[in-house]
């Protein structure tokens, strides 16, 4: 069985992502180490929950990389309830825990964003929208225009059936503003940069009067799953960097 150095692949990690560039509510990077020197298995999941560990344990990982981790502030000032369910398991089945939270977002090749362009088909994807001092979003151009409908049904396609959508602007789309996540005030963003959509995780009612009285199109295909892409791709580089086995945990919440 193939294996990799704890240290250097989490330091890979560390640099692929630039985590010490990027303020950040989450304590980015390795949040549960192991007893163990080296990694043979790793598995990838959105968010650092029981079940996903659990799941993690039945198939052998010894390493799990999350985008929502365990670790934000000092959330784990007091290691009791549920932190101490979710540290002791990892701890028992010496599992390490590796997060990435707005570095992840704002990847240019592994980012959620990045990789939602792609599937989208954007051509010319640069950074959009602005957060806490972080450019973590792209925009990009469609090939060919496409009416509201037929976009609709490409977001569905391609990241989630479940999409709703708020449309009150132009109704043939070729721009298109892409952040994961919980990031429904990018409408805002999104019309003022003359964009034709917005694609983002959820939607609420200010993004909903947002669009309403600026005459913008919003696409809300669920804060999971728009980001399930980053996750994913980064399981999939740590196994082609270094020949180590991964399996990425879907668990297809639909919020």
């Amino acid at each position: 069985m193939k294996t990799v150095d704890s240290a250097a692949l989490c330091g890979a990690l560390a640099a692929k992502f630039r985590i010490g560039e990027f303020s950040d509510h989450s304590n980015n990077g390795l949040q549960v180490a192991s007893s163990r020197g080296a990694f043979s298995k790793v598995c990838s999941g959105v968010d650092a929950t029981l079940p996903f560990f659990e799941e993690a344990a039945r198939r052998g990982a010894d390493l799990v990389v999350c985008h929502h981790g365990i670790s934000w502030g000092d959330s784990l000032r007091r290691i009791d309830g549920l932190n101490y369910e979710l540290v002791s398991f990892l701890v028992r089945h010496d599992i390490a825990l590796w997060a990435c939270h707005l570095p992840l977002d704002a990847h240019q090749e592994l980012g959620n964003n990045a990789q939602i362009c792609r599937a989208l088909g954007l051509r010319g994807a640069e950074p959009f929208y602005h957060y806490h001092g972080e450019t973590i979003g792209f925009r990009g151009e469609l090939a060919d225009p496409m009416r509201r409908a037929d976009f609709l049904a490409l977001v569905r396609e391609r990241i989630s059936p479940r999409t709703a959508a708020i449309e009150f602007g132009p109704e043939t789309i070729r721009t298109v503003g892409v952040v994961s996540g919980g990031a429904a005030d990018g409408i805002s963003q999104a019309v003022a940069a003359g964009l034709d959509a917005y694609v983002s995780g959820e939607a609420n009612l200010q993004s909903y009067n947002e669009c309403l009285q600026r005459r913008g199109n919003m696409y809300a295909a669920g804060h999971y799953a728009t980001e399930r892409f980053g996750i994913r791709a980064t399981g999939e580089w740590i196994s082609s960097a270094f020949g180590i086995e991964h399996e990425f945990v879907d668990f297809d919440i639909p919020y």
